[in-house]
């Protein structure tokens, strides 16, 4: 099963839940798709660690062949091609790499070379197999090495746990698209029953199952415990604001493997959305 975890902004405690998952699942795949700021390593501290460069294509105008006729330009909804002075000039940062401008340049003035954007690391940490995704700075998307990342889902039954990140825009939406069951993450504010409603209403929107785990709760009012009630939203458990969690967590430690009480907390977590998994497999088999 592939389970995406997300929030509507950063620290709300997503990677807290999917690393903690893959430690109480045993033998998993951790996928970090959070490539403009992955620490999901600092918790798994991986060993045999392989690397893999990510490029794609952008285009490279040769002048001596080039007429001057623009077409690519006018062709270049992304504004990454201008036409000054007597020569094409690129921005690559703007380029979205669809290769139109060489297939349509009547000149063949224009090829395809390789720009790298990131690396992918994969390693291990006792028995989750953790790969990370890692942006180079500056890069304008991240969606190319989520592609990239995706294509180390294992094929057997294996579970696994996408590390989403934050929010709701073009890069979620790509770490999204192979799950099973997505896993939102909320705190107990009005400020984050704000950036639950953006990442449940995408979960909607790609008509992915989904359920809520409530972080940092404290005795009273939940404004996002009363949301889920509100809109029907599974709520798949509760994690304390605590002393405990909190030192284990800042010293970059796993919870689940460090604290019998969190070890329960996610284990119990993990049998209820495997539950909800198997429930959606059976009604929509």
């Amino acid at each position: 099963m592939n389970i995406a975890v997300l929030s509507g902004k950063g620290g709300t405690g997503k990677t807290l839940v999917s690393v903690n998952l893959a430690a109480a699942a045993g033998k998993s795949t951790y996928i970090d798709c959070d490539v403009e700021e992955p620490n999901g390593h600092l918790f798994f501290k991986p060993e045999q660690i392989e690397s893999e460069k990510i490029s794609v294509k952008i285009p490279l105008i040769d002048d001596a062949l080039c007429n001057g006729c623009r077409k690519c330009v006018d062709f270049c909804k992304f504004n990454a091609l201008a036409y000054v002075g007597s020569k094409v000039l690129l921005f690559d940062v703007m380029c979205h790499s669809c290769g139109g401008c060489s297939l349509l340049c009547p000149q063949k003035a224009i090829s395809e070379i390789d720009k790298n954007v990131g690396e992918i690391q994969k390693g291990v940490s006792e028995d989750v197999t953790v790969v990370t995704g890692i942006m180079n700075t500056g890069e304008a998307s991240g969606v190319p090495i989520i592609k990239n990342l995706l294509e180390y889902i294992p094929s057997s039954n294996e579970s696994v746990f996408i590390d989403c990140p934050p929010g709701s825009a073009c890069i979620v939406m790509e770490s999204i698209k192979d799950a099973d069951y997505c896993v939102l993450v909320a705190e107990p504010t009005l400020f984050g029953v704000h950036n639950l409603n953006m990442v449940y209403n995408l979960v909607k929107l790609f008509g992915k199952p989904h359920g809520v785990v409530l972080n940092k709760c404290l005795e009273g009012d939940n404004p996002s415990e009363k949301f889920c009630i509100e809109n029907r939203i599974k709520i798949l458990g509760r994690i304390p604001f605590d002393n405990e969690l909190g030192t284990l967590n800042s010293n970059a430690l796993i919870v689940a493997r460090e604290s019998d009480k969190y070890r329960a907390i996610f284990t119990s977590l993990l049998e209820t959305v495997t539950k909800e998994v198997q429930h959606e497999t059976a009604v929509n088999s």
